[in-house]
């Protein structure tokens, strides 16, 4: 199988380079690619058509996405090029060429006034510019008649990029007092685990990628287990962290969203409900504490 992947500079790309290896030939695109065969740019519709014409792969995944949800509120228009346009563009030369989708959206997409897990069935209502580009995304693939896998998570972190494990790693060391949010729920999800379930999902289609994804595709709820706010996320960092003496921080304090003004509203509560995955691929991501454990301590041992 021939794989066109984008987006490998980021979190979840960067994983899914080591992971689809033994599907075939994976061919990584991006904008600042070394080779100008292979250099790809969302904004730029041409580029994401000339790119698939030339390679003609049998499946398309796409990571890539404006991620910035702050500066998405003041770059309203890039954010929708990249987010909302390109998918779109992407599907219509899949089924150009008779390949197959794979994309990642977000929880961002609901207004988070729900107080139990979002399903599939749910109804999104996203309150950022962020959440409506993606949600926009998410509708472009699926107004053409394309094979297409598109897997829903929320607040992703790894140990490189820009993410809030590196953000409180890095304030750590410079404070000695620490503020989080309290009242945001949702599930923070290892970029490693979205990479190998995945794989694992791909692993499944025992007949062409394209017939299999026509026959179980759609949209899919794809996160860690359990829930737990910013805050308490952090704490748990930090008990990770707590035997490391390079550290100068001494007080993290659990504040309100109103304390922390931001540019973009976020949801309130966004815990995806991924049963619709288990049912379908029979997987269940483990708990989100078990997976930072294994970033923070397995990866440093």
């Amino acid at each position: 199988m021939r794989i066109l992947l984008t987006g490998v500079t980021g979190q979840v790309g960067w994983e899914l380079q080591r992971t689809l290896m033994t599907f075939g030939e994976v061919i990584t695109v991006e904008r600042s690619a070394s080779h100008p065969s292979l250099q790809i740019d969302l904004a730029q519709p041409e580029t994401i058509r000339r790119i698939i014409r030339e390679i003609k792969p049998d499946l398309i995944i796409n990571p890539a996405a404006y991620t910035a949800v702050d500066k998405a509120e003041s770059e309203p228009d890039l954010a929708m090029a990249i987010n909302g346009i390109a998918p779109g563009i992407i599907a219509e030369e899949a089924k150009r060429i008779g390949a197959a989708v794979i994309h990642y959206s977000t929880d961002y997409v609901f207004d988070g006034n729900k107080t139990t897990a979002y399903t599939e069935q749910d109804q999104p209502n996203p309150q950022n510019i962020y959440g409506k580009t993606k949600l926009a995304g998410e509708q472009a693939i699926a107004s053409v008649d394309v094979p297409h896998l598109i897997l829903r998570t929320s607040w992703v972190y790894s140990l490189r990029g820009k993410n809030f494990l590196l953000t409180m790693l890095r304030l750590a060391q410079e404070r000695e007092e620490i503020r989080v949010v309290d009242d945001q729920i949702g599930a923070p999800t290892w970029s490693r685990m979205i990479a190998e379930a995945t794989a694992q999902i791909i692993s499944q289609a025992s007949q062409n990628i394209s017939e299999f994804l026509a026959a179980k595709g759609g949209i899919y709820h794809l996160t860690a287990s359990g829930k737990t706010s910013w805050y308490g996320f952090a704490k748990a960092i930090f008990e990770l962290e707590d035997k490391k003496s390079d550290r100068k921080l001494q007080r993290l304090i659990a504040i309100p969203s109103q304390e922390y003004p931001t540019p973009a509203t976020r949801p309130a509560y966004s815990l995806l409900g991924s049963q619709k995955l288990s049912d379908n691929f029979g997987l269940v991501l483990p708990d989100w504490q078990r997976s930072l454990e294994l970033v923070l301590v397995k990866n440093n041992s």
